[in-house]
């Protein structure tokens, strides 16, 4: 109901509501900024371009989801936008034509943490670690991934398969390298 209330007084323009609602959602928003652009001061730009954006589109926001979620999907839009200009000289490569396996087993050795599966999704390349973060970490479906990226849905599943087989890989080497060394 408060999220409601402080909307409705956004949506009129109510600078005192818009700032209850970026305190409210401040860090949050900049967590998930930060999980795409490893940087501060771009996860910082970023944040306040996707605050500005939520409150001059707020009229947009329905109340078909929650708050935080319409407001996340803007800051995961934004900080897309700003890698794809970060990223504008390299050649995109067409994925399109390849066929998908599928592959459900998300499984890895006992004793892997989630904090050595971020740290292991950092070195892969960046279409396999956006497609597996959005999936795995935003929570976000073969459908949203396809529409937030700008690909095909075949391309994403592709890119997750892949993108999981060299996490797999990548976890099964630290977790072999770390087994070595406890014996």
């Amino acid at each position: 109901m408060f999220h409601i209330n402080l909307v409705a007084k956004c949506k009129k323009n109510d600078r005192k509501a818009q700032m209850q609602l970026y305190d409210k959602y401040c860090q949050g928003m900049f967590c998930v900024a930060m999980r795409f652009l490893k940087n501060e001061d771009d996860a910082e730009d970023v944040l306040q371009e996707a605050f500005i954006k939520a409150f001059q589109k707020i009229e947009q926001y329905k109340g078909d989801v929650t708050f935080g979620a319409w407001l996340k999907k803007i800051v995961v839009n934004r900080s897309l936008d700003f890698l794809k200009v970060k990223k504008a000289h390299m050649v995109a490569l067409d994925e399109t034509y390849m066929q998908v396996a599928q592959d459900d087993d998300w499984t890895v050795e006992d004793g892997i943490t989630v904090q050595e599966v971020k740290m292991a999704m950092e070195g892969l390349s960046e279409k396999y670690r956006l497609v597996l973060q959005l999936y795995l970490m935003e929570g976000y479906d073969h459908d949203e991934i396809s529409e937030i990226l700008g690909i095909t849905n075949t391309t994403c599943r592709t890119r997750l398969l892949r993108g999981k087989g060299q996490l797999k890989e990548v976890l099964n080497e630290r977790f072999i390298t770390k087994k070595s060394r406890l014996d």
